[in-house]
């Protein structure tokens, strides 16, 4: 499963879920005609539930979205915290240059010098742009994920080429 985003909160009183997005542009979730909940995003993927997404829409800088099987307040009160997520095969092909967090993770980074650097461990939203977490044994490094420092993503050969020192 990838997971897309978190519930935060109840959204009035007729079940609909206010929706924290883990990346940009949430509202192609909309062309998914159903999303999967869990309260565990590392929970295996037969054991989220599958719901008919009924609506969803932009609210500031989230979404507000009502789900199948969520048809009250009470019902959005006992999910929230969860996760939404979806398998991979169900997403959006993401545009030219644009990837999925999960597919970042467990990438090897190198520099243009061709030494390693480490793992992608995580991401992290910024606000100005996303960050990579780079894990090098105990040390971390946090690269910028913008044109300027990222040079290469290689999903086939998982592999990430960055403008970055070893020593910075």
């Amino acid at each position: 499963m990838i997971v897309l985003g978190r519930i935060v909160a109840p959204f009035g009183v007729q079940g609909w879920l206010k929706i924290h997005p883990f990346g940009d542009d949430p509202l192609t979730w909309r062309n998914m005609p159903n999303w999967w909940v869990s309260n565990d995003p590392d929970a295996p993927a037969e054991t989220w539930s599958q719901r008919e997404l009924r609506g969803c829409r932009a609210h500031g800088k989230g979404l507000v979205a009502t789900l199948e099987g969520v048809p009250d307040r009470n019902a959005a009160e006992a999910i929230e915290g969860w996760y939404i997520g979806a398998p991979r095969e169900a997403l959006p092909k993401p545009a030219a240059d644009e990837y999925y967090w999960g597919d970042l993770v467990g990438l090897e980074v190198s520099n243009e010098a061709g030494e390693a650097l480490g793992t992608v461990s995580g991401l992290i939203s910024t606000g100005a742009h996303d960050v990579l977490q780079i894990q090098d044994g105990d040390n971390e490094r946090l690269v910028p994920f913008v044109a300027a420092y990222v040079l290469d993503v290689d999903l086939a050969g998982r592999k990430i080429r960055v403008a970055w020192e070893k020593d910075w």
